[in-house]
């Protein structure tokens, strides 16, 4: 539905010449997402057969019977998006071929995922990466610290980067205003919403992703096709100059060479460490510690894994997503240097009133290089496939942001300042939120344009840099220090948050800057690139923690079997720091279902509530129960035994290997390395 709306728009609305079929265009649409909706329909309901959503492990684990491949396919899925389609292409046509390193380097941080971080978390029995720091050290307080960061996170890098990046799709295929799209694209997804766009949201993005990615492979035919095969991106990139390049007013602007011819180093991979714009040492010791937190700590990410059927399948998993992730050097960024090619003085424009009438900012208007390819090059009926799929997926993504934002605040946060509030109070608070979510993220969709001189990838990446380091000091740190307690993971975050918004905070006060127009942030604050940033913060974090800690009592072993690296083969029993929490709070909330009944009894209204209970009212409940997976069968009504449970418990914390799959993953592993090395060398 929501994609066919878009296309009735996009069919009505587009005036590109190109577009002289408009009915087979829509047509064609029409049929494949029918064909995409069926085949949701089919995989949704034959999961919701097979696995057992009633329990813990079957809804949030899968029931830990994932096997490798939809695992590789679902972490190369959550991790791509609209974001990357527009700011990897952008960037790549402002400044070459150096953002493919924050791709590539994925390739080495995956593995640490799947053979050293997993493990861990498998061992501890957790499904949230919360839940392990609570297990890990125990208190409440690093627990509220990750909700309200991962919020601010959600506003920063993930709302209105999507936001921001899907209306630079719909701007460049209907010409509406910025703010236009933005709102559109939000009722749009509200609907999505309110229709149960969330009830498959892993299915879909898979899928949309699939599509997108070999809509991306059509695309990058036709690209290169126009500039004569692969060589001809190196012939002609150097020459994609801007005609105008000379203000209508010369005496306001100085405009140097340099703004609008593209870098030297444009086709190096390795740039100069001080002068360039991703100087070496930061991208390999910077973004390796940004990559640690995203694809080693944060939620979407290890969750995936955590369903593997087990550890050889996590891995043979984590292998192919970063095969996969040698896609988009091919995919999107050179596309994008393409789009600069065969339109420099739309992409490549320096003129700010040029900019302004082109994108709707002055900084430059990069951002629009890969919209712009698909607007322009893709035939008809493709055209309008990428264009609606692209959509779909962003709102897909929105809808699953707004909902877990929604939960995050509601249940970390609110619940926490008034414990005694009832379900409908909940359920309108987390609504309020996202209203307020929303209008922050509307709010902070200029900053998003202009920063990094209007290039979204590099913006995505600063603010992760400011704001993640910390996170991944105390993973790495919680994970293979068994001496790091709670005082120091909690004193080291928050003197890490403190360091991050100091440079932060200025830098958003006084922007960034662009080529003609300078930021006036003291160099002092502002001057550090800012992945070199991420290895400070990242080593005072560590620092800070690693001080406290041992000037406080450790934790004791008992504590901390297999919860740690060294410790994830132990068989000792043992006992969870958060236990007498977790008691008192049930112990809390039977007391408070006992006053609930109490009073219901008092009033007789329990006893007339069953009795005339309508057969409608019913039926309804049981659909909804059996669409939730929290209906009872009747094998679900027997309770398991003791042993069954755990029986249960072993098996989903069991991370033993088959030797000779074992040797065969890491075997691809390091084939997988040395073709990454290879090209890490070949572009370097």
């Amino acid at each position: 539905m929501t994609s066919t709306y878009w296309m009735d728009i996009y069919a009505k609305g587009h005036t590109n010449p190109l577009r002289s079929d408009k009915e087979t265009d829509i047509n064609m649409t029409n049929l494949l997402i029918l064909n995409g909706i069926f085949f949701l329909y089919h995989s949704v309901s034959q999961s919701m057969c097979r696995t057992n959503r009633g329990t813990v492990g079957g809804y949030f684990l899968a029931g830990r019977n994932m096997i490798w491949w939809p695992i590789g396919a679902s972490l190369f899925a959550s991790n791509i998006g609209s974001g990357h389609f527009v700011g990897l292409a952008g960037t790549a046509a402002a400044n070459g071929l150096a953002v493919a390193g924050f791709e590539w380097n994925a390739l080495f941080i995956v593995l640490l995922l799947g053979w050293l971080f997993v493990p861990v978390y498998l061992t501890a029995g957790v499904i949230t990466m919360p839940q392990y720091l609570k297990k890990r050290f125990g208190g409440q307080r690093i627990r509220l610290y990750l909700s309200i960061l991962s919020l601010f996170m959600y506003i920063f890098t993930k709302i209105s980067v999507d936001m921001f990046s899907g209306a630079v799709f719909i701007q460049q295929a209907l010409g509406w205003n910025i703010y236009v799209a933005v709102i559109a694209l939000l009722i749009i997804t509200t609907i999505y919403t309110v229709t149960g766009g969330l009830a498959a949201l892993m299915y879909t993005d898979t899928v949309q992703t699939f599509v997108m990615v070999s809509g991306a492979f059509v695309l990058m035919g036709f690209a290169f096709n126009e500039v004569g095969g692969y060589q001809g991106v190196f012939d002609k990139y150097m020459e994609a100059l801007p005609r105008q390049r000379l203000s209508p007013a010369p005496d306001l602007y100085n405009i140097s060479a340099s703004c609008y011819q593209p870098r030297e180093d444009s086709f190096h991979m390795i740039r100069d460490a001080v002068t360039s714009d991703m100087p070496w040492p930061a991208v390999i010791l910077g973004l390796t510690i940004n990559s640690i937190w995203y694809w080693c700590s944060d939620q979407v990410i290890v969750q995936r894994c955590l369903a593997g059927k087990n550890l050889t399948h996590v891995k043979a998993g984590c292998i192919l997503c970063g095969y996969l992730k040698l896609l988009p050097m091919f995919l999107m960024i050179m596309p994008g240097m393409i789009s600069r090619i065969l339109y420099p003085d739309d992409v490549a424009c320096v003129i700010p009133e040029e900019c302004m009438r082109i994108c709707g900012t002055e900084v430059g208007c990069s951002n629009i290089a890969y919209p712009k390819l698909v607007v322009a090059l893709m035939p008809n009926g493709l055209r309008g496939l990428m264009l609606a799929v692209m959509l779909a997926a962003l709102m897909s993504s929105l809808a699953s942001i707004f909902n877990s934002s929604g939960t995050l605040f509601t249940m970390d946060i609110y619940n926490r300042l008034r414990p005694q509030a009832h379900d409908k109070e909940l359920l309108i608070v987390g609504r309020v939120w996202i209203l307020v979510l929303v209008g922050i993220s509307i709010a902070w969709i200029p900053i998003v344009q202009a920063a990094q001189g209007g290039q979204l990838f590099d913006y995505i990446q600063s603010v992760s840099s400011y704001l993640a380091p910390p996170i991944a000091a105390i993973f790495l740190l919680g994970v293979f220090i068994k001496r790091v307690n709670e005082q120091g993971a909690f004193w080291g975050l928050v003197a890490g948050l403190a360091i991050g918004m100091a440079r932060m905070i200025p830098e958003f006060i006084y922007g960034t800057g662009s080529c003609l127009f300078p930021s006036s942030c003291p160099r002092l604050i502002c001057g550090v690139h800012y992945l070199y940033f991420s290895v400070i913060l990242f080593s005072a974090t560590a620092v800070i923690t690693m001080v406290v800690s041992l000037c406080t009592p450790p934790i004791h072993d008992k504590h901390l079997h297999r919860l740690v690296f060294s410790l994830r083969y132990s068989k000792e029993e043992r006992i969870d720091l958060d236990t007498e929490e977790e008691e008192e709070a049930k112990l809390k909330e039977a007391a408070r279902q006992q006053q609930i009944e109490m009073a219901q009894a008092k009033n007789g209204k329990l006893e007339s509530i069953l009795e005339v209970e309508v057969l409608p009212i019913r039926k309804l409940r049981q659909c909804l129960n059996w669409f939730c997976g929290t209906g009872t069968s009747q094998q679900d009504q027997v309770e398991p035994t003791p042993e069954e449970k755990a029986e249960e418990l072993r098996r989903l914390t069991d991370i033993s290997e088959h030797p000779v799959w074992r040797r065969v993953v890491n075997i691809n592993a390091l084939v997988m390395m040395a073709l990454a090395s290879f090209l890490w060398g070949y572009y370097a």
